[in-house]
């Protein structure tokens, strides 16, 4: 993409002109490819660009947001004035005035370079790869009625600047591989599906090692699916692994830690929380948990070095030893809390309002083995994958079930357990939690929100989780 920087600052200067107290530009060009085989059929190839920018101005303390394709002066200088006009009616009916924290202005430019191009390798050979893994199921795939897999590619290109002096251009490769296979014995069935993200190029795919690991998953649901036998509900102890603590920490830290859910702005849309500014500095778990949300991990799916508000990423420590500790934060979101942003701002698109978003959201690692953590359980179920969860507005109350599950007697691994069901409260999990695995893994996932909906990439993970004494179910 060839920068028009004068274009960007024009939108900016504009919006000042024309009334504005602040204003910010942010120029996004996206190019993407997607290829999907369904049961070994190709089902689609999209090629597809986009190129917009993004405005956001406040007047009189009102916010207002423009997107526009168009990348004429004319037609933006007219837009700008426009959703200025709105911006003032809107005022007159707020109660407090939108003020953002002061921030540095950062100048900088950031790419995430890919070893190899997405452009450098040809569209028959990114669909040889789908073909190579349908062909790697061969053997099983009269047991398998439903074998999906998808590969997207995407180059992201962004130009920032806002009115206070920051300007911060960006590069960002990123591919996405996701897969849902159905296995059935007699009838019966289990769904195995999981998403793999990282910033990067083509040699990503390259260094893991997803076609074994998809045959390994899919042999496992036939295991399953002949050889599983039902838990009875009882509480026992339970070894939670890196995939599930990451969901759980997802969906009961990171959502309900996003600041703007506190203030009320995202009930509608993406829902609740049952966190409040006066839940800063209480306990919720135990003393060996700590949480974080982390975009300056390198290739992570959620990875950027500034925000989408110019702010510089960083670690956010979210649950501390067990304390509620921070929530992430925009600019508004810091000035009504009486601090500075930590840089959680961010947008999808350049059509969509940057919003309080996670990134790399996980629990950081303890000092045991996995043998070290079944060692001493008497009676307990490990979770090894999951194939559902939920969990209620509010972010308080969670599901899981599971999907690759086993017995565990005296420290020993046994048998396989039929979708063990977890039903707890966000307290009683981060309370149960009494040891954790020395290594961290994640999983990757395409995250919701806002309206309209403005997905965004993030990873999730953990080291493997041991709770004590949980009340265990069977689906």
């Amino acid at each position: 993409m060839t920068v028009d920087k004068d274009l960007i600052h024009f939108c900016v200067d504009s919006a000042l002109k024309s009334g504005a107290s602040y204003s910010e530009a942010r120029l996004v060009s996206t190019t993407e490819e997607g290829y999907i085989l369904k049961n070994g059929t190709p089902e689609s190839s999209v090629f597809a660009e986009s190129s917009g920018i993004g405005i956001r101005v406040i007047v009189d303390g009102a916010l207002g947001f423009l997107a526009i394709n168009k990348l004429d002066k004319k037609e933006i200088a007219s837009k700008v004035k426009e959703v200025i006009k709105i911006a003032k009616v809107s005022s007159r009916s707020l109660k407090v005035p939108i003020k953002l924290s002061k921030e540095k202005a950062y100048k900088d430019n950031w790419e995430v370079k890919a070893k190899i191009k997405f452009e450098d390798v040809s569209p028959e050979e990114k669909m040889k790869y789908l073909f190579d893994i349908e062909k790697n199921l061969s053997e099983i795939k009269n047991k398998l009625p439903s074998r999906f897999f998808q590969l997207a590619t995407a180059n992201t290109e962004k130009y920032y600047v806002n009115s206070d002096g920051a300007e911060i251009q960006a590069k960002l490769p990123q591919i996405f591989m996701y897969y849902s296979i159905i296995a059935m014995e007699n009838g019966d069935t289990e769904q195995r599906y999981y998403p793999l993200g990282e910033s990067g190029g083509w040699e990503i795919l390259e260094r893991r090692n997803l076609i074994g690991k998809i045959k390994e998953e899919t042999t496992a649901l036939l295991k399953i699916l002949k050889q599983a036998k039902k838990l009875p509900k009882e509480n026992i102890d339970v070894l939670l692994s890196p995939e599930l603590v990451g969901i759980a920490m997802h969906e009961s830290c990171g959502h309900p830690g996003e600041a703007d859910r506190s203030l009320g702005r995202e009930g509608a849309q993406a829902g609740e929380t049952y966190l409040t500014k006066e839940w800063l500095g209480k306990r919720i778990g135990s003393d060996v948990v700590t949480v974080v949300d982390d975009p300056t991990l390198e290739n992570s799916y959620g990875f950027y070095e500034y925000d989408d508000e110019g702010v510089k990423a960083q670690r956010r420590v979210l649950i501390k030893n067990g304390i509620i500790n921070d929530f992430l934060h925009n600019r508004w979101t810091a000035s009504v809390f009486g601090k500075k942003s930590n840089g959680a701002a961010r947008a999808g698109r350049f059509d969509r309002e940057p919003i309080v978003r996670m990134s790399t959201t996980f629990m950081l690692p303890g000092d045991f083995s996995f043998e070290e953590l079944i060692e001493d359980i008497k009676k307990g179920v490990f979770i090894k994958s999951y194939t559902e969860w939920n969990i209620d507005d509010k972010r308080w109350n969670a599901k899981y079930v599971g999907n690759e599950a086993y017995l565990i007697e005296n420290g020993e691994l046994k048998h396989l357990v039929r979708r063990p069901v977890l039903e707890i409260t966000t307290q009683s999990f981060y309370s149960s939690v009494d040891a954790l695995g020395k290594k961290v893994e994640f999983i990757s996932g395409t995250c919701g929100k806002n309206e309209p909906m403005d997905p965004a990439p993030v990873w999730m993970g953990g080291p493997f989780a041991r709770l004590r004494k949980i009340p265990i179910g069977s689906a």
